[in-house]
């Protein structure tokens, strides 16, 4: 399965970058935005998204 993750913007939430990973990367992509307080936004990728 493969997951949509969007950087957020501190100030006011709205999506500044947006990378489609595998379902193994996810923990360590989490890890590092709580490891610098970085806001993200994870979702299932669609089909489509690359």
């Amino acid at each position: 399965m493969r997951f949509e993750i969007m950087r957020l913007d501190d100030v006011d939430g709205t999506a500044v970058d947006t990378t489609v990973v595998d379902a193994a990367s996810v923990n360590r992509i989490v890890q590092q935005a709580a490891s610098i307080g970085q806001r993200i936004l994870i979702r299932p990728a669609d089909s489509t998204a690359s």
